[in-house]
C-alpha cells in the first residue's frame, strides 16, 4: 500500500514539474539558445530610432549597431577587424544582434567584421570602422616648464609613420616631432620646446583622422588668485590667524609655492595641526571695509565668479614619495563675506553649526591611491575640483549653504584635517602647492 501511494505522490510531482517546465517556456519565447550552422548578416543599421532606417558601411570606434540577417544566433565570438567585440546574449535573436564597436583602435585594418561559431567556422562581412580625431583631456602638469616632460592625456592618439602625429602649442607652435618619446592610444610623452616659454593658451593634437583641442590651457594664467610671485595681489601671509610665507627652493615649480606640513607633523583621521596644515585669507582690513585691489580685496572682485557653475578650481600640487599622504581630507573652501571677514574671524564657517558652515570641496587623492598611500613621485601635477564639487560640511556631509553666485567667492581656506572618511593611518606628508585659480571650463 505505501509503495502505491508513493508511486502516486511521485507521478503527481513529475505532472506538476512538466507543467512548470511548459510554463516557463511559455514564458521566456525569445529566450537565447545558441544554434548550429552559419550566420548570413544581410545590412547593419543604426540602433538610433531616428535614423533605424540608414543602412550603415562604416561605423565609429565604441558606437552601437545592429546587425540584421538570419541563424545570428549561431554567432560565438566576433570581431571588428582584429578587436573583440562583447556578445550580450540578451540583445541577440535568431535575425537581430545588437553590439558596440570595439573602442580600441585596430592594429590591422581590414575592414571586415569577423563572425565566429561554437563549430569554428568564420564568416565575414564589410564593414569599415572610422577612428575619432583626437580627444584631448588632460596635461599632467600645466605648467611644465620649458625642457620639462609634458605628459598629454586622452583617447585616439595615432602616431602613422606616413602621417607622423603632432602637438600644436598656442600660437600655433609646432612641437618638434623629435621632441615627441612616447605614444600610446591614451597618452603622448614631449619635452616642452624652448619657444614655448611665454605662450598661453589651449594646445591641439593632430593625427592621421583629424585635429583634437585641449579643454586645458597650457601654462594657464587665466582666473589667477594666489600664485605667490606677484601676478596676484594676495597671499597668505596676512589675512589671517595662520602665515604660510612662501618658499622658493630646489622644488619649485616656477617661483614660490607653499607648502603643508613640514616632514615630521604627524597626519591622521583627527588630528587638528593648524600651524602645519592651514592656510587662509580672509577678506576685509581691520577698517572695516574690502579694498578694491590688493590684500583685502573679495576675490570676486579679483575673479570673475559669474559663471561659477561651469568653473574649476586649479592648482600644481607635488608630494613626494619620502612623505606621502594617506589620511584626512584637503579641505578646501570659498566663502562669502557675510561668512567670515578679518576684522569678525569666526570659526562657524568652517565647523560650526550646519547653518553657517561654507560650502567645501573634499579633495582626498589617497582614496584610490594604490596601498592608500599617494604621492606624485616628487613631480608636480594639476588638480582639478569643479566649483560644482564643493557641496560639503566640515565631517564630509552634505552642506546646507550651497553656493548662491559670485558674491559666495569672497575669503578662501586650504586645509587638511578630518573630511569623515578614517583610514586609521597617520603620515607625515609634506604637500606643496602653487598656482591657485579659478577659471571656466571648456567644452
Amino acid at each position: 500500500m505505501k509503495k502505491s501511494i508513493l508511486s502516486q505522490g511521485f507521478i503527481g510531482s513529475l505532472v506538476l514539474a512538466t507543467a512548470f517546465a511548459f510554463v516557463s517556456c511559455d514564458d521566456q519565447p525569445d529566450k537565447f539558445e545558441m544554434t548550429k550552422g552559419k550566420p548570413t548578416v544581410k545590412y547593419i543599421r543604426s540602433t538610433d530610432p531616428e535614423a533605424a532606417d540608414s543602412l550603415l558601411v562604416e561605423g565609429y570606434l565604441s558606437n552601437t549597431v545592429c546587425l540584421v540577417g538570419d541563424n545570428l544566433t549561431s554567432i560565438h565570438k566576433l570581431w571588428f577587424n582584429d578587436q573583440q567585440a562583447i556578445l550580450n546574449t540578451s540583445l541577440i535573436t535568431d535575425h537581430t544582434l545588437i553590439v558596440d564597436i570595439p573602442g580600441n583602435i585596430p592594429k590591422v585594418v581590414t575592414d571586415k567584421i569577423y563572425m565566429e561559431t561554437m563549430q569554428g567556422d568564420t564568416c565575414t562581412y564589410d564593414f569599415t570602422i572610422l577612428v575619432p580625431a583626437p580627444v584631448v583631456t588632460s596635461l599632467k602638469n600645466e605648467w611644465v616648464p620649458v625642457g620639462g616632460e609634458g605628459v598629454i592625456f586622452g583617447r585616439y592618439f595615432v602616431d602613422d609613420p606616413n602621417y607622423p602625429i603632432e602637438i600644436i602649442m598656442p600660437g600655433n607652435l609646432s612641437v618638434p616631432y623629435s621632441n615627441i618619446t612616447s605614444v600610446s592610444e591614451t597618452e603622448i610623452h614631449f619635452i616642452v620646446p624652448d619657444e614655448a616659454a611665454n605662450v598661453s593658451g589651449q594646445m591641439q593634437v593632430k593625427t592621421m583622422y583629424g585635429i583634437g583641442r585641449s579643454g586645458f590651457h597650457f601654462h594657464d594664467n587665466r582666473g589667477i588668485l594666489f600664485d605667490f610671485d606677484g601676478v596676484s595681489p594676495l597671499n597668505f601671509t596676512d589675512n589671517c590667524w595662520h602665515a604660510k610665507a612662501p618658499i622658493t627652493d630646489e622644488y619649485s615649480l616656477s617661483g614660490n609655492y607653499i607648502q603643508f606640513g613640514n616632514g615630521t607633523a604627524t597626519m591622521d583621521d583627527v588630528t587638528w595641526d593648524d600651524s602645519n596644515f592651514f592656510a587662509e585669507y580672509w577678506a576685509g582690513t581691520w577698517d572695516l571695509v574690502y579694498p578694491s585691489y590688493g590684500q583685502g580685496m573679495l576675490l570676486c572682485d579679483l575673479v570673475d565668479f559669474t559663471n561659477w557653475q561651469n568653473m574649476s578650481l586649479k592648482f600644481e600640487m607635488q608630494v613626494p614619495s619620502s612623505n606621502p599622504w594617506n589620511a584626512a581630507a584637503m579641505q578646501i573652501i570659498f566663502a562669502s563675506g557675510a561668512q567670515i571677514h578679518i576684522w569678525e574671524a569666526s570659526w562657524d564657517f568652517f565647523n560650526g553649526d550646519a547653518s553657517q558652515q561654507a560650502p567645501r570641496a573634499m579633495y582626498r587623492p589617497w582614496q584610490t591611491a594604490v596601498g592608500g598611500d599617494f604621492h606624485t613621485n616628487g613631480e608636480w601635477i594639476t588638480v582639478t575640483l569643479p566649483l560644482s564639487s564643493f557641496a560639503f560640511d566640515y565631517d564630509g556631509g552634505g552642506t546646507s549653504n550651497p553656493f548662491v553666485g559670485p558674491e559666495s567667492f569672497g575669503s578662501f581656506q586650504m586645509c587638511v584635517v578630518g573630511g569623515g572618511i578614517a583610514t586609521e593611518k597617520e603620515c607625515t606628508p609634506i604637500i606643496r602647492v602653487d598656482n591657485i585659480r579659478a577659471v571656466e571650463n571648456i567644452d
